[in-house]
């Protein structure tokens, strides 16, 4: 199926080490014809890392979708009554904020967002990044999995033996778990090895 006229909320959390790697898919939907809405929690905008600066993530992500970025809770209400989107992903999603969504706490623009699409019965996508998914997170990811309308990009350990509790999503699948998710199927398999070439 193609994306050609679905309307797709891309949410991003403060797991800044793996913007490199999402930014591209945000252009796969896109390309893909999609017409994303870039929505952002604070710590995004306004963080400066070894990773890069937040403002000049937040530009290049408008450029990639033409749209200026939500990051406020009251920009990402009207995602439920007024533009109902086909899907909503939530990519990288931190474990603070997957705790905070596991648990109905709703205190970041992505997150709102994530609700409002929830709240019309369509698919929120995660792409997971975290370091205690197998820890303390661990219930809440069980949680999520197990809730309806809630589809998870393939996700794996990506450090076993340095990070033995860190899930990572294997976010080339972004695009096809998208798809899947719209046609209401989790892309299978769910659990992956996130790096094939790990001894």
């Amino acid at each position: 199926m193609s994306l050609k006229g679905k309307k797709v909320g891309f949410g991003i959390t403060g797991s800044h080490c793996t913007y490199e790697e999402v930014v591209p898919q945000i252009q796969k939907l896109v390309d893909d014809g999609a017409d994303v809405y870039p929505v952002v929690t604070f710590t995004v905008k306004s963080t400066t890392t070894r990773f890069g600066v937040g403002e000049d993530w937040i530009k290049k992500i408008e450029e990639i979708t033409g749209r200026k970025t939500v990051d406020s809770i009251v920009g990402a209400e009207p995602f439920g009554p007024k533009v109902q989107l086909d899907c909503m992903v939530i990519a990288p999603l931190t474990g603070n904020s997957m705790s905070k969504f596991a648990n109905a706490q709703t205190d970041s623009p992505v997150l709102m967002a994530a609700k409002a699409t929830l709240r019309n019965g369509k698919p929120v996508v995660l792409g997971i990044s975290t370091n205690d998914a197998l820890g303390l997170n661990g219930t809440n990811l069980m949680r999520l999995m197990s809730t309806k309308n809630i589809y998870f990009i393939p996700f794996g350990q990506d450090d076993p033996v340095k990070k033995p509790n860190s899930l990572v999503a294997r976010m080339e699948s972004l695009l096809e778990t998208v798809k899947a998710s719209i046609e209401g199927k989790q892309l299978q398999p769910v659990l992956v090895e996130k790096y094939r070439d790990l001894q």
